[in-house]
């Protein structure tokens, strides 16, 4: 392997290891709920068992939606990471991508604190509840309601449209330099919040720690993002999250 070829795919790599780690951490947190674990992950999964509102509790859990947030996200993006190295003709290609991801990756962090002030408010609430702060069958409902209505809105449509063309997005928004990686990344990442920040909050109804939930989010973005694009097809996810709202509400 030439050196020339692995900067070329050095961001590639480089976020798929990032999103590696964070799905081990995860693991591993789960795995160390309800144990003696004194690691410093199980620690920040306790801190949250109390919904105090403390800087405690907040940063724990803008961590861990923070680390949950890339795991889910960074698999979607690396399609897009080959494409822009390959279209990147800049002197420091690996340096411009690891601006690109970062600018990617913040834009979720962003969106990771938001979810965590929100975890912490239902939390004092009493909406979300027990060891994988699950919520209860009144808000589930409500949340795959809210997620399917959103799945068959136009402005669904139009972000998932930009994700779906990595290629276009780029042609109409490249920018050179490394500050134009930066807001490339970033620039993308609204349009990925856009597309998936109600999807994200059902991480409430399946348990914000549960790992199961994750995962099944992950494959259902980053199958989103590999079908080709179709409007029938695209509606099929928001009516499946429709129905299964509504069979909730009578439970």
């Amino acid at each position: 392997m030439s050196w020339r070829f692995f900067r070329q795919i050095s961001g590639f790599l480089g976020l798929a290891l990032i999103g590696a780690l964070c799905w081990g951490l995860l693991v591993a947190g789960e795995r160390s709920m309800g144990t003696e674990n004194t690691s410093a992950l199980s620690a920040l999964m306790h801190a949250m068992m109390r919904p105090q509102l403390t800087g405690t509790y907040l940063s724990a859990a803008a961590i861990m939606w923070i680390v949950m947030m890339i795991a889910m996200m960074a698999p979607a993006a690396l399609l897009m990471m080959v494409i822009f190295q390959r279209m990147n003709r800049g002197a420091a290609p690996s340096r411009d991508a690891t601006l690109f991801a970062a600018g990617y990756l913040s834009g979720w962090s962003l969106f990771a604190v938001v979810a965590a002030g929100l975890q912490w408010w239902l939390h004092s609430l009493g909406w979300i509840r027990g060891m994988s702060l699950a919520a209860g069958s009144e808000l589930a409902a409500g949340l795959f309601l809210a997620a399917g209505a959103y799945q068959l809105s136009p402005w669904k449509e139009s972000c998932l449209t930009r994700c779906q063309s990595p290629m276009s997005f780029l042609l109409e928004n490249w920018r050179d330099g490394p500050l134009g990686a930066l807001r490339m990344g970033f620039h993308h990442s609204l349009y990925c919040v856009g597309c998936c920040w109600l999807l994200m909050l059902l991480m409430f109804a399946g348990g914000a720690m549960s790992v199961a939930t994750m995962g099944a989010l992950c494959l259902f973005v980053l199958l989103e993002r590999l079908v080709p694009p179709s409007r029938w097809l695209a509606r099929l996810p928001g009516v499946a999250l429709l129905a299964w709202g509504a069979w909730l509400v009578t439970l």
